[in-house]
């Protein structure tokens, strides 16, 4: 009985010293070539444009391992993945975590263009893009968040690569608000409410007097003074839309 006793404890012997082997520094290595397995995976994926499955991917890897040694370029990969898959109210999330996480990470900038460029695309109309259908009476408020969201990065990073196309993009997002504001105009027009419609053409020339809409914001204006017989003001606005728009008939 002893003997059998003896001859097993021998069998497990070497399994013990084996485990006791495994050091901590072993498991932080295997673990941070598994999270690296992972991410190439789903970075492959990222690429073939499979961006949905590439964002479950790039998730179950961010809830496995939230502080690993690539957790930022996945947070970042995972917000461009939401992005392109269409996924607004996800991205929007995977930005704001990251910002609110990382506030001095050096791609920042990135996170809050990417955060424009999430909003700028809410704003689009599927429908209206392929049909044709001009829908600039919308409420455009995830175009004014796309404005400020570009606003935001080129005040706090004017040096960022990102930087020269927001400002471009803040250009169309003016021309999209001041269309805005004069399908409104237009709408208090046909209802013969001129005091409003005259203040949303004025907004316009306070506000997007480098848009491509001011010379029929001014035309709104005057038209609107006319009604109302406001002479002076209706003046005012004749001699901008004249040194403005000399061609102006």
């Amino acid at each position: 009985m002893n003997n059998k006793i003896t001859i097993s404890f021998i069998a497990v012997l070497p399994l013990l010293l084996s485990a006791c082997s495994s050091s901590p520094d072993d498991d932080f290595v295997a673990q941070n070539q598994g999270i690296q397995v992972l991410y190439d995976d789903a970075k492959n994926t990222l690429r073939q444009g499979n961006f949905g499955i590439a964002a479950q991917k790039l998730s179950s890897i961010d809830s496995r391992f939230p502080f690993g040694p690539l957790s930022h370029q996945v947070q970042l990969d995972l917000i461009y993945s939401h992005y392109k898959s269409g996924s607004t109210d996800q991205a929007l999330a995977s930005i704001d975590r990251f910002v609110r996480l990382n506030p001095n990470h050096s791609d920042v900038d990135y996170a809050i263009y990417m955060r424009g460029l999430v909003n700028m695309d809410t704003d689009k109309n599927l429908f209206q893009d392929l049909v044709g259908i001009d829908r600039s009476d919308r409420d455009p408020f995830k175009a004014r968040e796309a404005f400020e969201d570009f606003r935001r990065l080129i005040e706090k990073y004017p040096d960022s690569k990102y930087a020269t196309d927001a400002a471009k993009r803040m250009s169309f997002i003016k021309n999209r608000l001041a269309k805005y504001e004069l399908a409104v105009a237009r709408y208090y027009m046909k209802r013969e409410a001129y005091v409003a419609a005259a203040n949303r053409g004025q907004y316009i020339v306070e506000y997007f007097s480098d848009s491509q809409h001011l010379e029929e914001a001014l035309e709104i204006m005057i038209e609107c003074y006319d009604r109302l017989e406001l002479d002076a003001l209706k003046e005012n606005a004749e001699k901008t839309l004249a040194l403005n728009f000399p061609q102006n008939s």
